[in-house]
């Protein structure tokens, strides 16, 4: 759940800061553009303005009684549900980042580890991507890195994310949660997802009444995930400025929607 609004209560002192880093790192990209964001706009960039060069073309064609047939429009793939082992450092740092304003956050990453007790195989890690075209991460967890329930294993499940889960996948894990009386499932995230909305509220809190675990990341969860997560080649993980007043902002907006 990629974040796209702000608060309007509480933390002047962080909102400001934030939004002045958030400035300065958004005019920085514009400079800068990352592979998969120059990708991006290039198919933009190169394949629009040919679209509607060639659909002025047929529209005049038309108009002078041409029947010349119309260009197929170009559908780019969709995107699809990512999932490995470790993520990149850049989108890490990025998506990762515990900031109120997070424009061009527009996916979400899941860090996941499980535990199926005594029994099983091991301990099962990796991350999964999204871009909300196919399904959310959370959903996807469940198809692809669980899709089979043994209720005779104990599953011992941590997720850390980017951002909160939406109303729709809150009450959807609510329900897993409910049918699978072994699943213990904890939710660290490093954002709370448009926060103030009442669905959003409810769906949190449907959450936890089902036995979920919900806490904001800590400063210390950012450097485990940062080891455990990332492609880093041994490099040091170093955390922002306002990291953990954020993490306190984050969490006392949490804490009272669940109380």
């Amino acid at each position: 759940m990629a974040d796209r609004k702000s608060s309007s209560s509480g933390g002047v002192s962080s909102r400001l800061t934030v939004r002045k880093k958030e400035k300065a790192e958004n005019e920085a990209k514009k400079e800068e553009k990352t592979p998969k964001e120059g990708e991006k706009a290039e198919a933009n960039g190169a394949s629009m303005p040919a679209e509607n060069g060639e659909a002025a073309a047929s529209n005049g064609a038309t108009a002078n009684g041409d029947n010349a047939e119309k260009p197929e429009p170009m559908e780019l793939p969709p995107f699809e549900i990512i999932t490995g082992d470790r993520m990149d450092p850049f989108f890490y740092r990025f998506q990762f980042k515990n900031v109120e304003y997070s424009s061009g956050r527009n996916k979400t990453f899941l860090c996941y580890l499980v535990d199926q007790g005594p029994g099983a195989s091991g301990l099962l890690r990796g991350v999964i991507e999204d871009e909300h075209a196919t399904g959310h991460a959370e959903e996807a967890f469940f198809q692809q890195i669980l899709p089979d329930y043994d209720p005779a294993l104990k599953y011992t499940i941590t997720w850390y994310m980017s951002s909160s889960p939406c109303a729709a996948c809150a009450a959807k894990l609510a329900e897993i949660l409910k049918a699978r009386k072994s699943v213990r499932l904890s939710i660290f995230s490093a954002r709370l997802f448009e926060w103030e909305e009442p669905e959003i509220q409810a769906g949190l809190k449907a959450l936890a009444a089902a036995g979920c675990k919900l806490r904001m990341m800590k400063p210390l969860d950012f450097t485990y995930t940062w080891d455990t997560f990332v492609e880093n080649d041994e490099q040091t993980f170093t955390l922002w400025e306002d990291c953990q007043e954020n993490y306190e902002y984050y969490q006392d907006k949490l804490t009272d929607i669940l109380q």
